[in-house]
């Protein structure tokens, strides 16, 4: 049996795929079992999975398209690993991601959940910021009318702590993993690994994204709340809401985005230098390990 289980959801995610994948199989820490659990995809993102002839890869494929939360629950329930980590289809592991994680459930066996700090980048590779975060439990959960500074592609965890808090369906847009969180944090440990062991991909985003993931999480947060009797944390909620839509606004512009992006404060001169070496590494890793196994697509480049 594997300790850790990789669930990684696409949907038509053929551009960015392959980067993903090959920053989990060059973890430093190989005792795991990488599921990649397509969504109906259309294009060639189930045959780049399969591209990759490595026995920790499994492909679960049905070609329907349903949605991320049922795909991750699916994917749970298929986990053999002790753990279970989450990935994204457009994100970069650092290649001690893995490693630092399961030490740190395995010394502290009080906590379900672990993170890790995050560096966030665009399309072309360039590393533009720090996700904003918090490292234990309780300043993770002091706000929970604000949100969690835990970001969802670092996440692992008990694989029991997955099982018993599923991601709720029919799904709420944007906001699943938050939801999850708000859910389960009464009862749960969490904490953030002060490392960054993840590159996180941030694009542009529309208003309208922006807007439906805000109602969706606020259904849940007065939800939650309601059934709670938390009526300080609900009023909080809505008002933080109100006051978050002039950021929002903010967020669709071009210099609205580049103020998002440095929230989490801005990246040394060494972690662009580790950045720039891991994107080349994978890059090369790609080209000479993982295409000639019949794996035909366009290497990325590493920005200069």
């Amino acid at each position: 049996m594997p300790e850790v289980s990789v669930l990684l959801p696409v949907r038509d995610g053929a551009r960015t795929l392959a980067l993903a994948m090959v920053s989990v199989l060059e973890q430093s820490f190989g005792d795991f079992e990488l599921l990649v659990l397509d969504d109906g995809s259309v294009d060639a993102s189930p045959d780049i999975v399969l591209g990759f002839r490595d026995p920790r890869v499994r492909l679960l494929r049905d070609g329907v398209k349903k949605s991320l939360a049922a795909r991750l629950n699916q994917g749970i329930a298929a986990a053999a690993g002790r753990y279970i980590a989450r990935m994204d289809a457009d994100d970069v592991c650092f290649r001690d991601r893995f490693a630092r994680q399961v030490a740190r459930l395995n010394s502290e066996r009080t906590l379900d959940l672990v993170g890790c700090r995050a560096l966030i980048f665009d399309d072309s590779g360039t590393a533009n910021g720090l996700f904003p975060y918090r490292l234990n439990h309780e300043a993770l959960c002091a706000h929970p009318w604000n949100g969690f500074y835990l970001a969802h592609p670092s996440w692992m965890g008990r694989a029991g702590w997955f099982r018993r808090y599923r991601y709720q369906t029919p799904e709420l847009v944007r906001s699943q993993d938050q939801e999850l969180l708000l859910r389960a944090y009464p009862e749960s440990r969490f904490a953030v690994l002060d490392e960054i062991l993840l590159g996180y991909r941030m694009g542009p985003t529309t208003l309208r994204n922006i807007l439906a993931q805000r109602r969706c999480l606020l259904d849940a947060q007065i939800t939650r709340f309601a059934q709670r009797r938390q009526w300080r944390n609900l009023l909080l909620a809505l008002l933080a809401t109100g006051v978050k839509l002039p950021r929002d606004l903010l967020f669709a512009t071009t210099a609205g985005r580049r103020w998002r992006d440095r929230r989490g404060g801005n990246i040394s001169p060494e972690v662009e230098h580790a950045w720039k070496a891991l994107l080349s590494s994978l890059c090369r890793r790609l080209d000479e390990q993982y295409l000639p196994n019949g794996l035909e697509l366009p290497v990325p480049q590493p920005p200069k």
